[in-house]
């Protein structure tokens, strides 16, 4: 059985999967980024929690990481086409079918990469945060 972590987590990557980009999960960036965009979750950090005892739960703000890449002459356009896509996806349950308590996005900070001899990419790194309770830190 999974721990409430993973369910959350692969929660968020299938919210992510049905968005037109490709999704994936913990992968090192491709070869080649497909012309819909590229999106990469990585599992990122549950922090310190806040506990509450009697009973005894642990409150995380988990802050997973979705790595965003568009690649052509107007990534700019398409970057921000899937911006506005996770945006609206993570908007549309905030609490991943009340597996957690709340999901937000933070603002991405886009950067171009120059890659020889293809088109530019745009990406960035824009952190989600998933608040949750477990009973158990290792569950």
């Amino acid at each position: 059985m999974p721990t409430p972590r993973e369910t959350i987590l692969a929660a968020l990557h299938a919210r992510l999967s049905a968005l037109p980009a490709t999704a994936l999960r913990g992968e090192v960036l491709p070869e080649r980024v497909p012309t819909e965009g590229l999106l990469i979750l990585r599992d990122g950090e549950p922090g310190e929690p806040e506990v509450t005892l009697s009973p005894l739960v642990y409150h995380y703000q988990h802050r997973a990481e979705i790595e965003a890449v568009v690649q052509g002459a107007d990534r700019d356009a398409a970057f921000d086409t899937l911006i506005a896509s996770i945006g609206a996806a993570l908007a549309a349950d905030r609490t991943l079918g009340g597996l957690c308590d709340w999901v937000e996005a933070e603002a991405p900070r886009p950067v171009d990469l120059a890659v020889e001899g293809a088109a530019s990419l745009k990406a960035a790194v824009i952190t989600v945060v998933l608040h949750y309770t477990t009973a158990d830190p290792l569950a």
